[in-house]
């Protein structure tokens, strides 16, 4: 079954298919690359933040090895944990801003750097049990989380990242040559190249579109002089992973935001491993998506929680994941196997991650923009699979007037209390809590009902 009427010769390789090793590890370089700058980004801008720079290698390269491990979980899926699909883990945006006030409220009253992260890999550790608990219940949570969420939720992740990769672009944030045109031909040359690529029938050509833009896009910044090569910081060999290497402590006001987060989080996981099954041929209704969708959320919930326990910050599903899949044509879930043992890689030997850190912004921004244009473009597609009636419209209006709203001007809500902030404070939370209240509080008309299961019957016979 086919969530759509798109030919799967879109796919080189299907969920099940098995490639040779060459095509899996190129496959999977690529996902790395693309992922890579958002996992380390969190860890850099908490740590900067919170004072953490002495810990900042270690929690790099813990960031990495448990993003490895949560991809290679979700992909082979042991004892039902997971979603049996290319879901590469990463640490998340979400819990940013509930993460820095658990840091600020302990360095406010005192606490070393080792205290900071105890009391935050605390509540993160207890806060994963809220995820796992509701990844039972994603059943019951479908009355709620309605493909119309879901496809709101999805656009307003795409459109979010998409600031992201335009940021990149034009040279990463706060660069003092932020827009340079130098920057800007680097950036469109990339995205050029991977979309011509990308129109090729040729199998290997398509497959390698992103890995072949990113390196031409390297040599033409290092012939620019936009990449020149730095020594390589004093790092260890090795990093060793250590459970709870700085202590465990635990305390409810720093608890509940990220709580919450952990909600939001699994209602953007379940955007994520929907717009997943569309792009690789999978049901996204009935009795094999509910378990998809479970087993998914669950891993989530048990990759925070080794995340928690091994000095690494929350892990999600990345969107940017998606965006690969659809420009490689590469669903295979034995891929995500060979994600996880290279991110595994990365972070057991920081020198690694240490070279790739040196690609330049606008190289990246380049081959992001592509990728989180269509992570968005899956969630209108979602949406145009719904009935569009004026309830729906007026939700969707609402929704992402709300939640770009609040992303245009992010000082709205300063003088809110810090709870409220922390839960509206991004176009994904503000705009799919939006979403959700309308849904339930606007009753659905009978024949909406009616239409809405008449086109997930046609979704499911294609």
């Amino acid at each position: 079954m086919q969530p759509d009427s798109e030919p799967s010769s879109d796919l080189i390789y299907g969920l099940d298919d098995r490639p040779k090793p060459p095509a899996a590890i190129l496959a999977a370089l690529q996902h790395v690359l693309a992922s890579f700058v958002g996992i380390i980004t969190p860890p850099l801008v908490i740590g900067s933040a919170l004072g953490l720079t002495a810990h900042l290698p270690y929690l790099i390269s813990m960031a990495l090895m448990v993003s490895g491990v949560g991809t290679f979980i979700q992909a082979r899926r042991p004892f039902g944990i997971g979603a049996g699909m290319i879901c590469l883990q990463g640490t998340s945006f979400a819990f940013l801003g509930a993460v820095l006030s658990a840091g600020f409220l302990v360095k406010q009253r005192g606490g070393s750097p080792e205290d900071i992260l105890a009391m935050i890999f605390g509540v993160c550790f207890f806060g994963a049990v809220v995820q796992i608990v509701l990844s039972r219940f994603i059943g019951q949570l479908r009355r709620v989380v309605t493909p119309l969420v879901t496809g709101i939720v999805i656009t307003l992740i795409g459109v979010s990242l998409i600031k992201v990769g335009i940021t990149d672009l034009g040279g990463g944030f706060n660069a003092p040559d932020f827009g340079a045109p130098g920057n800007l031909a680097l950036g469109v040359f990339v995205l050029l190249t991977i979309i011509l690529l990308n129109r090729s029938n040729t199998p290997w050509v398509r497959l390698s579109a992103i890995i072949i833009g990113l390196l031409l896009g390297s040599l033409a910044a290092w012939f620019s002089g936009k990449l020149v090569p730095q020594a390589l910081p004093d790092l260890p060999l090795v990093s060793l992973p250590a459970p709870f290497k700085f202590g465990f402590s635990f305390d409810w006001t720093a608890f509940l935001p990220v709580a919450l987060i952990y909600l939001i989080s699994t209602i953007e996981t379940v955007g994520d491993l929907t717009a997943n099954c569309m792009l690789a041929r999978q049901p996204i209704s009935g009795p094999s998506y509910i378990s998809r969708l479970r087993g998914g959320v669950l891993g989530d919930g048990v990759s925070c929680m080794i995340a928690a326990t091994f000095s690494a910050f929350p892990n999600t599903t990345f969107a940017q994941n998606n965006g690969v899949i659809q420009l490689t044509g590469v669903a295979s879930r034995y891929v995500g196997l060979y994600i996880g043992a290279i991110l595994f890689c990365l972070g057991l030997f920081p020198m690694i991650g240490a070279v790739l850190q040196q690609i330049p912004k606008p190289v990246l921004g380049g081959a992001t923009l592509v990728m989180f244009g269509s992570v968005a473009a899956a969630g209108v597609r979602i949406l145009a699979q719904s009935p569009l009636d004026r309830r729906s419209m007026l939700i969707i209006a609402t929704s992402l007037g709300v939640g770009l709203g609040i992303a245009a001007q992010p000082n709205l809500l300063h003088l809110l209390p810090k709870l409220v902030q922390n839960l509206f404070d991004s176009a994904i939370t503000s705009g799919g809590l939006t979403a959700i209240i309308l849904c339930l509080l606007l009753p659905e008309a009978k024949t909406t009902r009616v239409e809405s299961a008449a086109a997930l019957n046609k979704i499911e016979q294609a």
